[in-house]
């Protein structure tokens, strides 16, 4: 990274992993950025006016660098025959809810008038997710010194964001939704393998994210040749953390042992414990993101309002049962001890 869009941007190589649906906040942003990390914000799944008023107010929480991470627009071709015959499978868990099933919405999170937003006052560091900005979107925002993070999957999606000032790397172990460029099926890369194979090929500062969680862990990656290791499910129980209350639980509690890959809450691959609602759904859900995911919404709203952890996603990466429910900046310096 260049001196005017990121050298020297944290004290320590550990970032916060962007996650959308509550998990990244102000407040857990701006403690790892505090502690001398890079805290990230997410736009996925809000307006342009809630992202704003979070910038705005980690901007008064700290005064050190933090980013915003944005969800490309899907632009995977959707076959509605079978959104609706997977709504038809989930009315009986509607009916047993008390709700209504969701309907599919927009499809592109609103970029464009993030896009704008944040080119009107951004943040030091931008990132994306399930695909590449256009390079004329990448020099925009490199022209106002912000330091531009493509997440990638694949030697290929690295070949494709050759523009980017960095590239974070998502190993197959990481928690929540593949990064992915396409939403098909394909054979998610090991951290480690990822990491090496991107390496050899590029030498833009990579940032390494799947199953991390201990300091062993980020000197490992480090030694691989990553500039810093990023970390979400480690954080989502610190207190600083937006993560629902079933949600947090849920990492401690002996009934989920593992996790696995699965379409069954949003249509798109994502890496959640093993429960109820993923083992009964997983193998009938469409590869139809973020239709599904709005099908669903008033599922997982009301799941967790009954505090019922079967049926909401519960998102988390190979290694949640390291987690712990320390504050944020204590995390940080545990992980670079």
């Amino acid at each position: 990274m260049s001196a005017s869009r990121g050298e020297g941007w944290t004290d320590v190589p550990i970032v916060q992993a962007p996650m959308a649906g509550g998990p990244s906040t102000p407040e857990l942003a701006a403690a790892v950025s505090g502690a001398g990390g890079l805290g990230f914000l997410a736009a996925g799944y809000t307006t342009p006016a809630a992202m704003r008023a979070d910038i705005t107010r980690t901007r008064e929480l700290t005064s050190r660098p933090f980013g915003m991470n944005v969800f490309m627009p899907s632009l995977d071709e959707i076959d509605p025959a079978l959104v609706d015959a997977y709504r038809d499978r989930l009315a009986p868990e509607a009916a047993r809810l008390g709700v209504a099933l969701g309907v599919p919405g927009a499809r592109d999170d609103a970029y464009e008038a993030k896009i704008a937003d944040l080119l009107g006052d951004p943040p030091p560091f931008v990132s994306f997710t399930f695909g590449c900005p256009s390079p004329k979107v990448v020099r925009a925002f490199q022209a106002r010194g912000v330091t531009v993070i493509v997440t990638v999957t694949s030697v290929d999606e690295a070949r494709q964001a050759s523009g980017a000032d960095a590239l974070c790397l998502q190993g197959s172990e990481a928690g929540g939704h593949r990064g992915s460029f396409t939403n098909v099926s394909d054979e998610p890369l090991p951290l480690r393998v990822l990491l090496h194979s991107v390496r050899a090929m590029t030498s833009q500062p990579l940032i390494a994210a799947g199953g991390l969680a201990s300091s062993t862990d980020v000197g490992e990656v480090l030694s691989l040749g990553a500039v810093a290791a990023q970390l979400g499910t480690a954080f989502v129980r610190c207190p600083e953390s937006g993560a629902s209350a079933v949600h947090k639980a849920a990492l401690t509690d002996p009934r989920f042992t593992s996790t696995a890959m699965t379409r069954a809450f949003s249509g798109r691959l994502a890496r959640g414990l093993v429960n109820r609602f993923l083992t009964e759904h997983s193998p009938h859900a469409p590869a139809a993101y973020p239709d599904v995911h709005y099908v669903t919404s008033p599922l997982r709203k009301a799941s967790a309002a009954q505090g019922d952890p079967e049926g909401v996603n519960l998102w988390a990466g190979e290694s949640f049962h390291r987690t712990t429910d320390k504050p944020a900046a204590d995390l940080v310096r545990d992980l670079v001890a």
